[in-house]
């Protein structure tokens, strides 16, 4: 191989041209023999190298790679190979490309793996504090619930889990909290076994508090109003168990799908009709209340059929599943017989709440989704500390709208 010093300033000559800057690459200047070979330098060491510089520095690199061995190019640095025509997108040593069916993970072999989550405080990025909530939503699983009239359904279900994670603690596990809920999978669920799938997660994580939320569409089988014809109604239904500083709390989330009727366009309509013989119809809408109930400890269950019991009690008004005419006339009569503002809605959904002793505290939200204004009218009224807020989700109504 020839002296890479010699070709360098060959390769700069043919690049830049001779002049009187030319870098020296002996010891002594151009000509001149018997002096001691020294590093490529340039007469001034402070200055920012050229482009023309930079390409014969790379056109050198690349010769002297191309003609060593890969653990040469490694030892200098094995970014080098990428610097090689044809390279680019390489690593040194060569990664196998096939899939290795046959390899076995062994417990020594996991050992020797990175767990960057559970590194040292030392890896925190950003401010080193506590996180109240951390963990995986919306991971999926069929769960068999226990009806009312002693039945067993299977859900889709919608999970999340979340724990809380300490100052000085880099991050969690997340996939812990679905291996350890799926133990639990295959049993009936309730609020116990609700608890039992916390502890697990918790005592596995670490953790001082944490939450699991199970969200679904529960089915229900509703009556029409006079055909005699029956449908499923589904109602979304969240369960939630929160523990905070060692106290627990069961809540029960409902989604309450109604027509309202307006009062104020009722008694016009009635008085289009009663002093100018003018046909008028008010207006009603669909509208949303979402009921969360916190469980009193050591009551009795409380059913999912309970709680929308207790709503349709409170508004009758319920959207209908099968209609026939007299269906429809009859729901028509049933709106007339039942108008309502939001606020009375609110306060018809409490006054059932406050009837039943199973239940703590509670929240109502309402929304009247207007057909006559372009705006939606919302309530929220709550008893107890368990629902108390002084700021809403922004985008906490909009999520009351029913699709179907």
């Amino acid at each position: 191989m020839t002296d890479p010093r010699s070709d360098l300033k060959r390769i700069y000559q043919e690049i830049v041209g001779k002049s009187d800057d030319d870098p020296h690459v002996m010891g002594v200047p151009d000509g001149k023999k018997g002096g001691a070979a020294l590093n490529i330098h340039s007469p001034d060491m402070n200055r920012e190298p050229t482009r023309a510089e930079a390409e014969a520095a790379l056109a050198l690199l690349r010769r002297w790679a191309h003609d060593v061995t890969p653990e040469e190019v490694a030892t200098l640095d094995p970014l080098v190979s990428r610097l090689i025509p044809g390279q680019e997108i390489s690593n040194y040593p060569a990664l196998a490309r096939a899939y290795p069916e046959d390899f076995e993970v062994d417990e020594i072999y996991k050992a020797s793996m990175p767990d960057l989550q559970n590194g040292p405080s030392s890896l925190i990025r950003g401010a080193q504090q506590q996180i109240q909530h951390v963990g995986i939503s919306n991971f999926r699983l069929p769960i068999r619930f226990h009806t009312r009239d002693n039945g067993d359904l299977t859900l889709e279900t919608s999970v999340t889990g979340t724990v809380s994670l300490e100052a000085e603690k880099k991050g969690i596990n997340m996939s812990r909290i679905m291996r350890t809920f799926y133990k639990h999978a295959e049993e009936t669920f309730s609020f116990d076994v609700i608890e039992r799938a916390l502890d697990a997660y918790k005592s596995d994580l670490e953790s001082f508090d944490a939450r699991i939320q199970m969200r679904f569409s529960f089915p229900m089988k509703v009556e029409s109003l006079r055909s005699g014809l029956s449908g499923y109604q589904y109602y979304d239904i969240a369960l939630e168990l929160v523990e905070r500083d060692g106290v627990r709390k069961k809540i029960i989330h409902l989604d309450y799908v109604y027509s309202s009727t307006c009062p104020c366009s009722l008694e016009l309509s009635e008085h289009a009709r009663q002093f100018r013989g003018q046909l008028a119809t008010p207006h009603s809408q669909r509208s949303v209340a979402r009921i969360s109930v916190l469980l009193e400890d050591g009551a009795d269950l409380l059913w999912f059929e309970d709680l929308i019991d207790r709503a349709r009690a409170a508004v009758p008004t319920e959207t209908q599943v099968m209609v026939k005419r007299e269906d429809e006339q009859a729901f028509a009569e049933l709106n007339a017989a039942n108008p309502i503002f939001v606020e009375d809605a609110a306060r018809l959904f409490t006054e059932q709440l406050q009837l039943d002793e199973r239940i703590s505290d509670f929240r109502v939200i309402a929304s009247h989704q207007e057909s006559l204004h372009s705006h939606d009218a919302v309530s929220v009224l709550t008893e107890g500390e368990t629902f108390a807020s002084e700021s809403l989700d922004p985008r906490l109504f909009q999520s009351l709208f029913h699709v179907g």
